[in-house]
């Protein structure tokens, strides 16, 4: 994994986490009624699964950059 990889690797996986952290706060009607361990451990799971996806390819990285 080159430096390249990890660097659009994690920049996915952060976008994901915000856009599923989002997605998850706003199914709730209200704020307090948001379950903010479900928005965390979502999140994080969302990430946790963008980086796996990211080890079959990121087209940010290409062959040639020692991916």
């Amino acid at each position: 994994m080159s430096k390249k990889w990890l660097k659009a690797a994690g920049i996915r996986a952060l976008k994901t986490v915000a856009q599923t952290a989002v997605a998850t706060i706003g199914t709730t009607a209200t704020l307090g009624g948001v379950d903010w361990t479900m928005v965390a451990s979502t999140a994080v799971l969302s990430g946790i699964l963008s980086i796996l996806t990211s080890v079959a390819g990121l087209p940010e990285v290409s062959k040639e950059d020692g991916e």
